[in-house]
C-alpha cells in the first residue's frame, strides 16, 4: 500500500505516526530508501546540526532493520554503514546523548553479517550500547536496543538470549507500553523454546502496535503449543 494512503488512513483515525515509523512498520523499503536519502542529504548539508545527524542515522537504521527482517543481509549492512557516519557525528556533537549512542550501537550491530564484520563491529556495538545504558538507565528504547545486541551476541562473547530477555523485561518495567520491547521479548523467548510465553509477548506487541508487519510474521511462525 502506498505510504500516502497509509498516512491518510491514520489521519482519519486521529493518529498520525511519523512517516519513518509508518514505512518501517509496513516494511515499505522504497519509502524508507527515499526517507533515508532525503535525511542523509539534509544531514550532509548541516554537519554541525546534531538533530539532523540523528534523523539521518535513524532513517538508515530503519532501512537496515527492514532489510534484515526480510533476510536481505547485504543491503541491510550497506544501509547500516551509510548511517554510521551520521550517528558517529551525532555522538561527537552531543556526547551525552543516549539516543545518539543507542542508534550508533544499533547500526554497528546491523552491519554484522559474518565473522569478519563481527570482529570489526561487535565490540563497537557493545561499547556504544553500554554507554547508552549508562546515560539513560530509565529508557525503554535503550534497554531494548541493549537486549537486541545481547540477543545476537553469542554466549561465548558475553551475550545470549538469557541476558537479552532480562534486558527486554527491564525495558517493559520502564515502559509497559513499549511495543518493541514486547516484540523482542517474544522473539527471545521463542529462541529458548518458550513458545507459549513468546506468543503472549508477541500478541501484546501487536496489540500495542497493530501496524507492525514483522510482529504479525513472528506471531505466525511461533508454534501455538
Amino acid at each position: 500500500m502506498p505510504l500516502a494512503l497509509l498516512l491518510a488512513g491514520f489521519m482519519a483515525a486521529g493518529a498520525v505516526p511519523a512517516p519513518l515509523e509508518v514505512a518501517r512498520d509496513q516494511q515499505d523499503r522504497a519509502a524508507l530508501q527515499k526517507l533515508a536519502a532525503d535525511a542523509g542529504a539534509a544531514g550532509s548539508k548541516a554537519p554541525n546540526d546534531a538533530d539532523a545527524q540523528l534523523r539521518a542515522a535513524l532513517a538508515y537504521s530503519y532501512l537496515a532493520e527492514v532489510a534484515i527482517e526480510q533476510r536481505d543481509r547485504k543491503p541491510g549492512r550497506q544501509a547500516a554503514e551509510q548511517g554510521m557516519p551520521f550517528a558517529l557525528k551525532a555522538t561527537q556533537l552531543k556526547p551525552d546523548s543516549a539516543e545518539a549512542w543507542r542508534i550508533l550501537g544499533t547500526l554497528y550491530g546491523q552491519a554484522i553479517t559474518d565473522v569478519l564484520s563481527g570482529l570489526s563491529y561487535g565490540g563497537k556495538a557493545k561499547d556504544a550500547l553500554g554507554r547508552a545504558v549508562k546515560l539513560a538507565p530509565n529508557s525503554a528504547a535503550v534497554w531494548t536496543a541493549h537486549g537486541v545486541g545481547n540477543y545476537y551476541l553469542p554466549v561465548q562473547l558475553g551475550g545470549g538470549p538469557d541476558l537479552a530477555i532480562a534486558d527486554f523485561r527491564k525495558a517493559i518495567e520502564v515502559d509497559p507500553r513499549s511495543a518493541e520491547a514486547w516484540l523482542w521479548l517474544g522473539v527471545a523467548l521463542r529462541k529458548e523454546n518458550r513458545d507459549a510465553e513468546a506468543r503472549q509477548a508477541l500478541a501484546k506487541s501487536l496489540e500495542l502496535n497493530p501496524r507492525r508487519v514483522w510482529v504479525k510474521q513472528q506471531l505466525e511462525k511461533t508454534p501455538a503449543k
